[in-house]
């Protein structure tokens, strides 16, 4: 038999009342404490989303600091090769971007539905570790400006490809949920651009390997218009983070009632 059905509303500054209006129970308090907190950890990886995508882009500083390779034929990781003087200062924006990465996917995860949307989250992660062993394994030299070094450094060219992979699977993963939209929400914000986004970000990935063919040229503009694209998917990655946090209110809710799901009102 089912217990007794109790009428929750909520109050106009934000409190959990009782049908009769006097306040609400602990257990309805200890449910509306897990929406703000699932809230807050939506909004906190919102924010790392937004600045990854700075940090991501971090061949600008290439503008205020004086590293000697040219921008249109050098490769953005040539700034933290193993001989290079800014090594330092390039490897730890790379890094630091790519923490910002692992904890807004864990945060977002954290908040998503089972599905194709959270293993879209986990490719997002998979990414920033990927970026952790693009900087622990860098290129031993800068081939842009030194003759004889070759563009092809096996470790950092697998590990670029991984990141590359996890990038392009994180996009099809949403993109995907998106054409898969549950019944009581719409599909991922972020896979809704995804199929205009990919494409791009895509075949400026793919003109950057030209060294690799032995037709250098050209390849440092072709690679930072993909970090911009890049920066552009993970601000969508951040609307979607936002998006799919809070759980949405009901203004009036039975105990027992369908859209109690996972123990939170109006959420599932």
């Amino acid at each position: 038999m089912p217990g007794p059905r109790r009428a929750v509303a909520y109050g106009e500054d934000g409190t959990t009342l009782d049908s009769d209006g006097t306040g609400a129970s602990s257990t309805e308090l200890t449910l509306l404490r897990r929406s703000l907190a699932r809230g807050a950890a939506s909004t906190a990886a919102s924010v790392l989303f937004c600045v990854a995508a700075v940090l991501y882009n971090d061949w600008l500083l290439q503008f205020v600091v004086t590293t000697g390779l040219p921008q249109a034929s050098s490769y953005v990781s040539e700034t933290f090769a193993a001989d290079q003087p800014h090594r330092l200062l390039f490897g730890t924006v790379e890094l630091a971007c790519a923490a910002l990465l692992l904890a807004g996917a864990a945060l977002a995860a954290s908040s998503a539905p089972w599905g194709l949307a959270l293993a879209g989250w986990g490719a997002v992660a998979a990414f920033g570790a990927c970026s952790v062993l693009d900087v622990l394994l860098p290129m031993g030299c800068a081939p842009s400006v030194e003759r004889g070094c070759p563009p092809d450094n096996i470790q950092h060219t697998a590990t670029s490809g991984l990141v590359e992979f996890t990038l392009f699977a994180s996009m099809a993963l949403f993109g995907l949920a998106a054409r898969r939209p549950g019944h009581d929400r719409p599909g991922p914000v972020a896979g809704r651009w995804a199929p205009y986004l990919m494409p791009v970000s895509m075949a400026s990935a793919i003109a950057t390997v030209g060294p690799y063919l032995g037709h250098p040229g050209g390849q440092g503009i072709a690679q930072r218009i993909h970090l911009v694209s890049v920066a552009v998917w993970f601000l969508l990655l951040a609307a979607e983070a936002r998006r799919t946090g809070p759980l949405p209110r009901q203004p009036e809710l039975e105990i027992g009632d369908d859209r109690w799901y996972d123990g939170v009102p109006g959420g599932k």
